[in-house]
């Protein structure tokens, strides 16, 4: 290694930064964080540095001079010329002060390198002052990879040190730790529930620990969203547990983009279903749920969208939970959301629609939905119909029987932030030609009113000239 990495607890500490400008201001930063006793001392300090820092830090506005740097543990050299940063970099030397001049690593005895702060947790980065764009390249990519909450674990393992030394045999801890670091409770504490991460660890801790019990595994159950396609839509929390889970169930509406995201090693089972085709009954994807967890696995059920928007997350949950499985769940950009943005339409105007309703046109077998339809009519809002391709003529003509008009506008967003997406747009009235003519085969959301207008999309009218011109 080109350099030692070490952590340096800073806190009380004196350190000095030589500088009045934005760079001295970007090191005070980290100073304050690290809770050092901090002073900076320039000829002038600039308007930024004085209103942020007034009051925080030691400002001596004056040239530095060598007692400075001599009372000073750590030191930074900032804002300065190159020959003024040299002359103090030789003080600092013969002081035995370390020193980090700004941008001129030949200088510096350590470096700052990109810093991901998790409290306790803290990962730094570091190119040796060679290319510092790509340290803060690494950190973001590192950091969507950590929860928020990984210094809360650090912590709440650090409460229960002494009494698993106490409780738990020398040869065991080991396991025991890597078992807690992976299992439920630790999904708990970083789900924010740590009252009840509380109440488990007490449980584990006092429990007989024979070597059967040792052995005794349970894994945990994530149902988490996948939003409408697009990878770019995932959400962070998502992706991090994408590349922790041991099994992912995913069903056909989550994409291959996403799927590629996940654990190289990760087992991977489709689920799906589609109209008329139940691939794998609903049953049958909830007992393999609470089995894999059983084998002491991490599950992630994956589902296009949202899971508690039409996609059966409820259902799972209650399962998992009635099974005693520890389950969590985390939200994904909800195939409306998605779509409508896709279509540069917002399902909300201040102009034109006050509210948004969602409705499924899917029922069971091929029956209609069973909808009030004299409420979906009278609202004059917009409404979004998910999985509602196949009956669209039903819809429509049941809205317009209703009283809503024939010439409301409606917009059809098939495959939506995908590469292969299609909109097309026109009346309500015309609801069931659009899905014909635009050859719209789903998956796909109808979103009827107003803004529908606004959308991006083609027209009957579009698709004809298309179709003559191919002709």
């Amino acid at each position: 290694m080109k350099a030692f990495p070490a952590h340096i607890d800073l806190k009380g500490r004196s350190v000095l930064i030589i500088g009045g400008g934005a760079e001295a201001l970007a090191k005070a930063r980290l100073m304050l964080a690290a809770d050092a006793a901090l002073s900076l001392v320039a000829p002038k300090f600039s308007a930024d540095l004085l209103a942020e820092l007034k009051g925080k830090v030691r400002l001596i506005e004056r040239d530095p001079v060598v007692a400075d740097v001599e009372a000073a543990a750590l030191l930074f050299i900032a804002d300065t010329q190159e020959a003024e940063a040299r002359r103090w970099a030789e003080v600092a030397r013969m002081a035995g002060v370390l020193l980090n001049v700004v941008d001129q690593p030949a200088l510096c005895d350590f470096t700052t390198p990109s810093i991901i702060d998790r409290g306790r947790v803290t990962v730094s980065i570091s190119t040796g002052g060679a290319a510092p764009v790509l340290g803060k390249k690494l950190r973001a990519d590192i950091e969507a990879l950590l929860p928020p909450q990984l210094g809360s674990l650090a912590d709440f393992a650090d409460r229960y040190r002494e009494t698993v030394k106490a409780t738990i045999a020398r040869e065991d801890r080991r396991r025991f730790w890597e078992a807690f670091f992976d299992g439920p409770i630790a999904a708990q504490v970083l789900a924010g529930d740590e009252k009840g991460a509380h109440e488990a660890m007490l449980a584990l801790i006092n429990r007989p620990h024979t070597e059967e019990m040792a052995e005794e595994k349970t894994g945990t159950v994530h149902i988490v969203g996948a939003g409408p396609g697009d990878p770019d839509l995932l959400t962070i929390k998502a992706l991090r547990l994408l590349q922790r889970a041991d099994v992912i169930l995913h069903d056909r509406l989550v994409s291959d983009d996403i799927l590629s995201l996940a654990r190289r090693d990760a087992e991977r089972l489709y689920v799906g279903k589609a109209k008329s085709n139940h691939s794998v009954p609903q049953e049958e994807i909830e007992a393999r749920l609470i089995a894999l967890a059983r084998e002491g696995k991490t599950v992630v059920r994956l589902k296009g969208g949202d899971p508690f928007v039409f996609g059966r997350g409820g259902e799972e949950l209650d399962a998992l939970r009635k099974a005693g499985i520890p389950a969590f769940v985390t939200p994904g950009v909800t195939a409306a959301t998605g779509c409508a943005a896709a279509a540069n339409m917002a399902l909300t105007h201040r102009d034109c629609a006050q509210a948004v309703t969602f409705v499924t046109g899917h029922a069971k077998g091929e029956a209609d939905p069973a909808l009030d339809w004299s409420a979906l009519a009278a609202l004059k809002n917009t409404l979004v119909v998910y999985m509602g391709v196949t009956k669209a003529e039903t819809i429509a003509g049941k809205l317009i029987a209703h009283g809503r008009g024939a010439e409301t506008p409606v917009a059809v967003i098939e495959n939506g932030t995908r590469e292969n997406q299609k909109i097309v747009k026109g009346a309500l009235g015309e609801l069931a030609a659009l899905i014909e003519t635009g050859g719209i085969k789903g998956p796909a959301v109808l979103v009827i009113g107003e803004v529908a207008a606004r959308a991006d999309g083609e027209t009957l009218a579009d698709l004809a000239l298309k179709e003559r011109l191919v002709a």
